[in-house]
């Protein structure tokens, strides 16, 4: 591995941040300081997460990152569960979302268990 760029893992989070944050652009107004801002946070938690872990000394740290962004993922897809529940998201947006989170994950544990 070069740098954290090189990984699959960490461009397919990027990937889902994007998506979130083009998704929720069309969600209430209101939101904007709630859920809005917390799918974010969580989203963007994913790729940082994996950045410092891979920058970090030894493989004992990445190891840890990748259990938080494994952490935030799981705080993102409860966050876009609830999404669907309040109908900010339509049955199309969340099963596309949902899906990418499922991919994400595998990718996280895969990479996960290489590290023992």
């Amino acid at each position: 591995m070069k740098t954290h760029k090189d990984l699959e893992v960490w461009q397919n989070s990027m990937n889902l941040v994007v998506d979130i944050y083009s998704l929720t652009k069309s969600f209430p107004k209101e939101e904007m300081f709630g859920i809005t801002s917390q799918l974010r946070r969580a989203a963007v938690s994913i790729p940082a997460n994996i950045a410092e872990g891979a920058g970090r000394n030894t493989v004992g740290e990445l190891k840890q990152f990748v259990g938080i962004a494994l952490g935030s993922l799981s705080e993102l897809e409860t966050l876009v569960l609830l999404s669907g529940k309040l109908c900010y998201l339509n049955d199309a947006e969340l099963t596309q979302l949902l899906d990418k989170i499922s991919i994400q994950f595998r990718l996280l544990s895969g990479l996960k268990h290489s590290l023992k």
